[in-house]
């Protein structure tokens, strides 16, 4: 399987405490800023085809909650932290090249 580095926006178009989504080559991935550091994870929760990036981020918690039924996702392993979702979301590798934000995808 070959691993792809996409571009998915500029370092400022997130703001900091919050998340998006983007869509590229098939990808639909929630990218979340806390402070500097970045994380992108798939963007359809596990326990149904709800948008993440549209549910709140906690940073303290590193964290993200989707807002259809309250299940909430580590930035860090893509595992819920809590019910009613039981599977994890994928986790992308994210790297700041200049002012762009990359995450590798296979």
């Amino acid at each position: 399987m070959k691993v792809k580095q996409l571009r998915l926006c500029s370092v400022d178009e997130v703001e900091p405490g919050s998340a998006r989504r983007f869509d590229v080559e098939g990808h639909r991935i929630a990218l979340i800023r806390i402070g500097d550091d970045f994380y992108a994870l798939g963007d359809r929760c596990s326990h149904a085809n709800v948008s993440l990036a549209e549910g709140e981020v906690y940073p303290d918690e590193l964290e993200i909650e989707c807002w259809k039924h309250g299940s909430t996702f580590s930035l860090v392993t893509g595992k819920p932290q809590s019910l009613p979702a039981t599977k994890p979301v994928p986790v992308y590798d994210v790297s700041i090249e200049g002012s762009d934000v990359m995450v590798k995808v296979s």
